[in-house]
């Protein structure tokens, strides 16, 4: 027997993404109870979460290669948490959050094209 998940189009699952030791709580945004990543044994509270600033600030980086509509719009690609971040005047990533999703669907669709197209 086949399941299929009933999804809206253009609507995307919405997870949780707190982290700790780098990995990616797996359950449903606003959910109760610890975290957890799926398939393993890794449980976390809040407290024990990773902080949301991002270790790669600071890094040198360069400019990600364009999209044809121009996306990432200068930005770099953080080796640490895969998000696209402005550069500061000396070359180096400015100080950010850890990536934890995109704000809209676009972005969302924008990033899967650029990861599609240039790899990581």
């Amino acid at each position: 027997m086949t399941r299929t998940l009933a999804v809206l189009p253009g609507a995307a699952r919405r997870l949780c993404l707190s982290r700790r030791k780098g990995e990616i709580c797996t359950r449903k945004k606003g959910h109760r109870g610890l975290h957890h990543r799926r398939g393993g044994a890794l449980l976390w509270n809040d407290l024990q979460a990773d902080p949301p600033e991002c270790a790669g600030a600071g890094a040198p980086a360069e400019p990600a290669p364009t999209l044809p509509d121009g996306f990432p719009g200068g930005r770099a690609v953080c080796p640490v948490c895969w998000a696209f971040v402005p550069l500061q005047a000396d070359g180096t990533l400015s100080p950010h959050d850890t990536w934890r999703g995109d704000p809209t669907r676009a972005e969302a669709d924008q990033r899967r094209e650029w990861f599609n197209a240039f790899g990581w």
